[in-house]
C-alpha cells in the first residue's frame, strides 16, 4: 500500500463528503494532523498516511494513477 498525497486526501473527502474532523475519527487521527498535511505544511509518519488511506478505501475510494497524468481517487462501483 502506498501513501496518499494531500490532494488525494481532499478530493477523497470530497467524495465522500466528509469534513478533516470526520476523517480524523475514521483514521483516529487529530483534525489538526489532517489540515496541516492538507495544506502542505508536514507530512505525517508512514503509520498515519497507512490510516488515513485505510479510512478512505473503507469507505470505497480507490487510490489510481489517472493513464500517467498522475495520481486520482474514485468510488468504488456499487454493483
Amino acid at each position: 500500500m502506498s501513501g496518499v498525497t494531500p490532494e488525494q486526501s481532499r478530493a477523497a473527502r470530497g467524495l465522500l463528503d466528509w469534513s478533516q474532523t470526520q476523517l480524523g475519527t475514521a483514521s483516529n487521527l487529530s483534525e489538526s494532523t489532517i489540515r496541516d498535511f492538507e495544506k502542505g505544511r508536514r507530512v505525517p509518519s508512514i503509520n498515519n498516511l497507512a490510516a488515513i488511506r485505510a479510512a478512505f478505501e473503507a469507505r470505497g475510494v480507490l487510490f489510481i494513477d489517472q493513464n500517467g497524468n498522475g495520481p486520482g481517487v474514485r468510488l468504488r462501483d456499487r454493483t
